[in-house]
């Protein structure tokens, strides 16, 4: 078989780096990035592979120059995936409060406007009960 992009493919670890794995694929070496490596975050490779283990890769691609580009991570089964959860905005409005959005700003802006006031005075009250020294 050739190494073409989106072959799934069985190679060998040659090489570990801090940048990723060497695997040799049909005779050739390829690169498997430390991003390429798993699904999840990997700080150090050396805990995810080993010299000479054995594991299939997916080609990404292969350049003009030969230089070709792996993954294992792609070539994982896929997972299924979560379908995001259906909004109808034009439906129910049940959740969003009474009054349109003018009210509700309104009645927020009283409601903090009052909030700030009771603060202010309980403050105001707390520093009755002693003189600022100037002598710092």
């Amino acid at each position: 078989m050739t190494l073409k992009a989106g072959s799934i493919l069985e190679g060998t670890v040659v090489n570990i780096t801090n940048f990723g794995a060497f695997v040799e694929v049909e005779g050739k070496t390829g690169l498997v990035h430390i991003s390429e490596v798993s699904e999840t975050f990997v700080k150090n490779i050396r805990e995810h592979l080993k010299e000479k283990d054995k594991v299939k890769v997916k080609v990404i691609s292969v350049d003009d120059n030969g230089k070709i580009s792996l993954s294992i991570k792609q070539a994982l089964p896929t997972k299924k995936t979560v379908k995001p959860i259906e909004i109808d905005w034009n439906g129910d409005k049940s959740n969003s409060g009474s009054g349109n959005f003018e009210d509700r700003l309104s009645k927020f802006l009283k409601e903090s406007e009052e909030r700030f006031s009771d603060l202010k005075k309980h403050q105001d009250s707390k520093g009755r009960g002693y003189k600022k020294s100037s002598n710092y």
